[in-house]
């Protein structure tokens, strides 16, 4: 239990200490976020846990793919929002478009008979 605690504390300390640089500065806000830190924390949480290493590569290449729609969230939110749409609204067709690109992504990739 406490090796839960210990991961748990860790992990949300980044997202903490993101946010809180991201006050100050974004662009080192953004550097600290653009890190894949949750990535490299899942990749070592698995490895500390005795995980096998083609589990290890199989999260990590899927994570590669799945990088690669999440992209275009970063790229509408900002101009959504410049754009003079509230918050809540950039953000909800931001996430909207990233979750069809999703869709579209693991479609794409079934064709070409890459798995996930």
């Amino acid at each position: 239990m406490f090796y839960y605690l210990v991961k748990l504390a860790l992990s949300a300390s980044i997202i903490v200490a993101v946010s809180e640089i991201a006050k100050r500065s974004s662009f080192f806000g953004a550097l600290i976020a653009s890190l894949p830190l949750t990535s490299l924390l899942a990749l070592i949480w698995m490895y500390i846990d005795k995980t096998e290493t083609k589990a290890i590569a199989d999260l990590s290449r899927s994570i590669f793919f799945l990088v690669l729609p999440s992209l275009a969230f970063f790229l509408l939110f900002p101009v959504l929002l410049t754009k003079g749409l509230h918050f809540w609204v950039s953000l909800g067709i931001s996430v909207a478009a990233t979750i069809v690109l999703y869709g579209l992504l693991v479609w794409v990739l079934q064709l070409l008979h890459v798995t996930l």
